[in-house]
């Protein structure tokens, strides 16, 4: 239940051809707290509910938990969500022993592509494709219920 993973920003669209796979994902938040997020999303026809815990000093892992329910069950729980739903599609892309998945953003976060990879240990070596920018490992504003609050679009870059 404690996910680890790195995240980078990603400055150009290589990845798709490279993708084994894309979905849809809309997703909002009950609770959208840094120390505990609550997440209700619609992942192409599957819906979940997740529990995220806040992030250890170093940012690269937290308590996850999810369960899958109906899409029906996630689409009446995204009504009572707070305000701003994010809305972007999942590339799935096979780099080495990995899979990054790169989520390119829409709506009020359009602009913003990020790129995470899910590792066993936070010492575990894996390879850094060349579409791959900077990290952000750990920067709360690059957290999804955090753009639900501040967009990208209202970012001063």
């Amino acid at each position: 239940m404690i996910e680890i993973e790195r995240k980078f920003l990603v400055h150009s669209d290589a990845f798709k051809t490279e993708a084994f796979k894309q979905t849809r994902i809309c997703q909002g938040y009950l609770n959208s707290h840094k120390d505990r997020a609550v997440r209700i999303r619609i992942k192409g026809d599957l819906g979940f509910i997740t529990v995220k815990g806040s992030s250890s000093a170093s940012g690269l892992s937290r308590f996850e938990w999810e369960k899958e329910i109906s899409k029906e069950e996630a689409l009446a729980l995204l009504k009572l969500c707070e305000e701003s739903v994010i809305d972007k599609i999942r590339y799935e892309v096979a780099v080495g022993e990995h899979v990054y998945e790169v989520d390119e953003f829409f709506g009020n976060n359009e602009g913003l592509i990020v790129a995470e990879i899910e590792l066993k240990t936070e010492t575990e070596a894996y390879i850094k494709p060349n579409w791959l920018a900077q990290e952000v490992t750990g920067d709360v504003k690059y957290y999804n219920s955090q753009l639900s609050k501040t967009p990208f679009k209202l970012w001063k870059l």
